[in-house]
């Protein structure tokens, strides 16, 4: 489908940000004139002189952001259309050009001992900048020189371009073929179709639109495994340039997220694996099987329980199931739904999967590729939490407060799911129906929680591998995947050699460190909800404080808000807790 068959309804309003693109033209032109902050350096070692730069810099990178975000999902809507690659890309050097321009300041700032920095935390012309001055306290022994923090930033477009390729790679370049079904007819596998054809039932389509989809991947392997490579490299080079010992601790450091919460996320999900791999030996039994393959994995294993609902359909069901978080909250997701914010069909071009954005003073986004099936109507509740997320954020927040850290991006969309998950499971009779939910609820776990922690541990090993010398390779990225692959489902699945490519297809590793947060959200959001079904009132309160805290402090400090301590085993074993025995309950209904 071409986005001008789709009706004007199931698109986002990109017009709320710029009316035109000659708006964004004349806009871009304006903010080529505000790079210049040479008359503040020199100038930082005052509270007047950093609130006065604040002012301007506040000013200059709130219109960078505008840029960026209307060229961003303009080029996401097509990503054939040459004229939005090129503004996003001038979008981006605007930020390379700030960040050069401004490169002066954590120099210079750092360069103040710690009493006049903290002096400023207190001053009030600078409130609304007291947790970056704390942090840059913390950080003071990674920041360099004025110079070379200038060459570093100068650097950014180039840092950037790994992930760029891969996105040109992945969703305009690379050739997904076609499948055939049982009667014959020609299937055009996108991303969106290889997902619904994988939870499908005829498994001589699944394996074939597997094959066919991997066979894309693996005739462009080399240039992926050379492109990942670089990106880890730039990872390698950032971090020893400021003095970390690892990538790791450079990305966790970025977050004020310390390194024992990715060691009791990896730790906790290697102790629980036996009931991961009962759970795999389940769905083999189950299915009947005497071989089970990676391409049986995503298939439902209760029947004529699918939820097939029109996207109007789910978006109803999504406010019903949201309901224990209040009325305004409910009403917003009603805006957002019916007021331009959603972007909602899968056309030709347009970028796959889903996210949410935004910036400051202006609605969230989502971009959907909605399918009529239940992992698509989650996929709205998760997007949705994201933008209320940000929504909550922005509206009590000040600009330099609001923006929150990728850490917790993950927490509340997933509280929406578990949610949902749960109000759907608590309205019906249907045992058939309480089957399907179960097995939904452990497929999420699995894909959320044990198959991104696995994603997480792949990273972190192939940083090492880099780290200490060894150059990544196609044959020892499929050989680190594949062993993950073994160790994390167990010896009751066929570990097909196609998977063995699957670190070749997924985006978030060029946002190095990202996918773990997946599997924290997870596990933060299980025992927000527990709390929120079991106290009421009280634990929405304590939850929308934390939606409305944005980056005001330690990400690991504002969860503690909605009373999750993640420095802690406790929500780590009280998710796994929830997993086995979900899978007993599971168990006893198939009986």
């Amino acid at each position: 489908m071409e986005r001008q068959e789709v009706e004007n309804k199931y698109k986002w309003k990109v017009e709320d940000i710029f009316p035109s693109d000659e708006a964004w033209e004349e806009t871009y032109a304006q903010a080529e004139k505000m790079l210049d902050f040479s008359a503040f350096e020199g100038t930082l070692h005052t509270a007047n002189g950093l609130a006065q730069f604040n002012k301007k810099s506040e000013e200059t990178i709130r219109v960078i952001e505008r840029l960026h975000l209307y060229a961003h999902m303009r080029h996401d809507e097509d990503s054939r259309i040459a004229k939005y690659t090129s503004m996003q890309s001038r979008a981006m050097s605007l930020y390379v050009r700030y960040s050069s321009a401004t490169a002066f300041v954590e120099p210079e700032l750092t360069a103040l001992d710690d009493a006049t920095l903290q002096s400023f935390c207190e001053d009030e012309r600078l409130k609304d900048y007291d947790y970056f001055l704390r942090q840059l306290i913390k950080s003071k022994k990674h920041i360099l020189s004025a110079p070379e923090e200038k060459l570093l930033a100068a650097g950014g477009e180039v840092y950037s371009q790994f992930q760029s390729i891969f996105s040109m790679i992945d969703n305009a370049d690379l050739k997904l073929g076609e499948v055939e079904d049982s009667q014959g007819e020609k299937i055009a596998l996108t991303h969106g179709m290889y997902g619904v054809l994988l939870h499908g039932d005829d498994r001589k389509l699944r394996k074939d639109a597997f094959e066919t989809y991997y066979s894309a991947y693996m005739g462009l392997c080399n240039t992926i495994a050379a492109t990942y490579y670089g990106n880890v490299k730039k990872d390698v080079y950032l971090s020893n340039a400021r003095g970390y010992s690892s990538c790791l601790e450079r990305a966790l450091e970025g977050e004020d997220v310390d390194v024992c919460v990715y060691k009791n996320l990896i730790d906790a999900v290697h102790e629980n694996l036996p009931d991961m791999h009962r759970y795999i030996a389940l769905r083999k039994e189950i299915l009947g099987l005497s071989e089970q393959h990676m391409y049986d994995i995503y298939v439902p294993l209760v029947s004529d329980a699918d939820l097939k609902l029109t996207y109007e359909q789910a978006c109803d069901l999504v406010v019903e199931g949201l309901a224990p978080l209040g009325q305004e909250y409910c009403d917003l997701l009603r805006k957002g739904f019916s007021e331009g914010w959603v972007d909602v069909c899968e056309t030709t071009g347009k970028r796959s999967g889903a996210y949410s954005t935004g910036i400051f003073g202006l609605h969230p986004y989502v971009l959907l590729n909605y399918q009529q099936g239940t992992h698509d109507i989650f996929t709205i509740a998760h997007e949705m939490g994201h933008s209320l997320h940000t929504y909550y954020s922005n509206a009590n927040q000040p600009y330099a407060k609001a923006d929150y850290r990728i850490f917790v991006a993950e927490v509340a969309s997933t509280v929406n799911e578990v949610l949902l998950q749960r109000h759907i499971l608590s309205k019906t009779d249907d045992v058939n129906m309480k089957k399907f939910l179960l097995n939904y609820f452990l497929d999420t776990v699995r894909t959320t929680l044990h198959r991104q922690t696995m994603f997480a541990e792949f990273e972190f090993l192939a940083h090492d591998t880099v780290e200490k010398g060894t150059p990544l390779t196609v044959e020892n990225l499929n050989e680190l995947y594949l062993g993950l692959n073994k160790q994390y489902y167990g010896d009751a699945i066929v570990h097909d050699p196609q998977i063995a490519y699957e670190w070749s297809r997924i985006p978030h590793f060029y946002t190095s460190f990202y996918v773990y947060k997946y599997a924290t959200g997870i596990i933060s959001a299980i025992s927000i909800v527990n709390r929120i079904l079991k106290e009421g009132e009280s634990a929405v309160r304590d939850y929308k404080a934390f939606l409305s805290s944005g980056g005001s402090d330690s990400p690991v400090e504002l969860l503690k808000l909605a009373g999750i301590d993640l420095t802690k085993r406790d929500a780590f074993d009280a998710a796994m807790r929830e997993f086995r025995e979900t899978l007993s309950q599971f168990e006893s209904l198939m009986k």
